[in-house]
């Protein structure tokens, strides 16, 4: 659906946005694309709003920061 390329002045992690059965489910996949976290949202506005703060997480915050944010290995 919906998903952010990796670029050179991010820290290699991307959002994904998926509709399921439940809702929507965000996904943070790293730079080969693997999903590293999800979380399953009601509504598609909570998605968008929660893959937003993600994106500028990614923009703002170096791989090692961003990781201990998200709680990421």
């Amino acid at each position: 659906m919906n998903q952010t390329p990796t670029t050179r002045d991010d820290n290699g992690y991307h959002v994904h946005l998926e509709a399921i059965r439940e809702g929507w489910r965000v996904e943070i996949r790293d730079a080969a694309g693997v999903p590293v976290a999800d979380r399953v949202c009601m509504t598609e506005a909570e998605a968008r709003t929660y893959a937003s703060t993600v994106r500028q997480h990614i923009y703002w915050l170096s791989g090692p920061k961003f990781r201990s944010y998200y709680g990421l290995k």
